[in-house]
């Protein structure tokens, strides 16, 4: 892992003043308190995957690692796509969670919503703009009107606990976003675009949210996760069509999260189906 001041000393790198590296010191000052879920926070100046590198060096992590790249250059999104932007001009991250025996496996699944509302809350408060939720992991701010995705959410389960990446574009311009119709909080007008208070202000909400979702064992009723989620889940009340493992599609209006974090799809013959994976189309409204 490079050190502190392999980190800095890549700011010679710099293609943008207004681009500047993160200060590695001060967030570690900020957020790994001793007594709080963070443990540990490292800052490489580029890699493939923090997802990947993180989930690689679990066994000898407590839990609460953060690992933050500079730029990464092969990040991963659902479904195997590619998760890249320029050097400093996003916040790509990865953290550790073990919930433990106190949470039962099969809630883990609830940490991709669990991140979603953390970011979405932290982002709200830090840089002044409203970030939406897209079942089940990406992250929308509107830009002219237009709800664009900006960010987005990958868990992948390793031996003793879950490693839960965050890609979240902060000041791409129109003309370096990776696909038409990406957004960035830049776009969405975001009164901050300075990475590093975000970056708190992220961590930050994680650690109260995971901290209720512990405390409950888990439970997504009984913290208020799956209220807040669904209060500020874009696609509820949509028209959507879901791809689903298998090749199969499934249309209809999405009508709630249930318990389990699915899907529940009411579809034109008046069914309601619960979908626990595949991807999720917002549509245009039926007339």
């Amino acid at each position: 892992m490079p050190s502190d001041a392999a980190a800095g000393a890549s700011a010679g790198r710099w293609s943008s003043l207004d681009r500047p590296p993160l200060n590695v010191a001060g967030l570690r000052r900020a957020l790994v308190t001793g007594d709080g879920l963070w443990t540990s926070l490292e800052v490489v100046p580029a890699t493939g995957s923090t997802n990947t590198d993180l989930a690689a060096r679990t066994a000898g992590l407590s839990e609460g690692a953060v690992l933050v790249a500079e730029e990464q250059t092969a990040g991963r999104g659902r479904l195997d796509r590619t998760w890249s932007a320029p050097a400093r001009s996003g916040l790509f991250f990865s953290v550790l969670f073990k919930p433990g025996p106190g949470v039962p496996e099969e809630r883990w699944g609830w940490l991709t919503l669990l991140a979603g509302v953390a970011a979405a809350s932290g982002l709200s408060r830090a840089a002044g703009v409203d970030t939406l939720l897209k079942w089940p992991n990406d992250l929308l701010v509107v830009v002219d009107g237009e709800e664009r995705k900006t960010g987005g959410i990958l868990a992948e389960r390793v031996a003793d606990g879950v490693v839960v990446g965050i890609g979240l574009n902060v000041t791409l311009t129109e003309d370096e976003l990776p696909v038409p119709g990406a957004g960035s909080l830049l776009l969405a007008k975001a009164t901050v675009t300075d990475r590093e208070p975000l970056l708190k202000a992220v961590l930050r909400s994680l650690e109260e949210w995971y901290g209720r979702w512990r405390e409950a064992g888990g439970d997504p009723a009984a913290c208020g996760l799956q209220e807040t989620y669904a209060a500020g889940c874009s696609t509820l009340g949509k028209h959507v069509r879901a791809d689903l493992p298998g090749g199969r599609a499934l249309t209809g209006t999405a009508e709630a999260v249930d318990a389990d974090g699915r899907l529940v799809i009411r579809t034109v013959e008046g069914e309601r189906e619960a979908v626990g994976a595949g991807d999720v189309v917002h549509l245009r409204p039926v007339r």
